[in-house]
């Protein structure tokens, strides 16, 4: 009975994929009443990078933040960014390169990329990358050439210390919605892409979140229990090089309005998600004047995307992942 009693724990563990409680970024300074998804941070957790846009996300654009005193500084334009459609940074884990996905001109004199879905044309994206030159500042963007970069539709790149880049794309093999797909890094460069097989493709899945080992996989969706219009889930390496199932984040993590554009920062299990959640208002409420209306109105809680750090330590603890262990496994991994 004893024995039962612990194998039942065990599974319940192995099963519950419940966070910790969120910490919204910046109140103010970084998380305002504008949109702000996609948090890039450096190695040391000192700089920040993330995109900010109007509401309707036809004017994205990089920032960069750095902790001064404990705090988040005043973002400013980052130096590769402010002139195109340009979104979606992440940091290799190093901190040596910046990708991003841009609708500025694959080569010169070739006209801004465009894309075209149901009928509708929309700013197109191509993956880019800035790396750190010996003086510490970005040289100038960088194309990826290559297959990666087919179509118009490449969003949210997640890189791995080796290399590998994942990212969210509508190729031909896609089905009716996107999906997860990986190029792997070889000495001739970047391989073709694969799709990264999470299940079923009539699922919607965006914005991958690599572990830089490669352990495990965080990404927006709905695997049909999401609690709103996407939620965040994760999945597990098993033995063989497969994914797990993916499994839903419960706790803080998710809510019922839109999450998604999960990263992970340099702290083991450190989550940061883009969620357009509101500030709960109870009626009656204390009256507002004008000035006061103005400034929660237009403040994070709006129903803008702000950005949330949680803590998934827990939920990676109890899968047998420890901060400085690595992949045992003799098989390479599957996409």
């Amino acid at each position: 009975m004893a024995t039962h009693r612990s194998t039942l724990a065990l599974l319940l563990a192995l099963t519950c994929t419940t966070a910790g409680a969120g910490e919204l970024l910046g109140p103010g300074v970084v998380s305002t009443g504008m949109q702000e998804t996609s948090v890039a941070l450096s190695p040391d957790g000192a700089t920040l990078y993330f995109m900010r846009s109007d509401l309707g996300e036809k004017d994205d654009t990089i920032l960069v933040s750095h902790k001064q005193g404990g705090r988040w500084a005043t973002p400013e334009v980052a130096p590769f960014s402010g002139q195109w459609h340009d979104s979606e940074p992440a940091l290799s884990p190093d901190g040596k390169r910046l990708y991003f996905v841009s609708n500025r001109p694959p080569h010169a004199g070739e006209p801004p990329l465009m894309a075209e879905m149901n009928g509708h044309r929309f700013p197109g994206t191509h993956l880019w990358y800035v790396e750190r030159g010996g003086d510490g500042r970005w040289n100038a963007p960088v194309h990826v050439e290559g297959s990666l970069n087919d179509g118009a539709m490449i969003y949210n790149p997640s890189i791995a210390a080796n290399g590998d880049v994942y990212f969210s794309a509508h190729r031909a093999d896609s089905g009716k919605f996107y999906q997860v797909y990986v190029a792997r890094r070889t000495a001739q460069g970047l391989a073709p892409p694969e799709r990264v097989d999470l299940g079923d493709i009539a699922r919607n899945r965006m914005d991958p979140a690599i572990d830089p080992q490669e352990r495990f996989i965080l990404f927006a969706g709905d695997e049909g229990d999401s609690l709103g219009r996407a939620d965040i889930y994760i999945a597990f390496r098993q033995p063989d090089g497969r994914w797990s199932k993916p499994e839903h984040l419960d706790g803080d993590v998710n809510s019922d309005d839109l999450d998604n554009a999960p990263s992970l920062g340099p702290g083991f299990g450190e989550l940061y998600v883009a969620s357009n959640r509101q500030s709960e208002v109870t009626f009656p409420k204390t009256r507002d004047d004008a000035g006061a209306l103005q400034r929660r109105l237009s403040g994070p809680g709006n129903g803008s995307r702000d950005l949330w750090r949680h803590d998934i330590s827990d939920v990676l603890r109890r899968h047998g992942l420890a901060r400085d262990s690595t992949s045992t496994s003799p098989h390479r991994p599957s996409p």
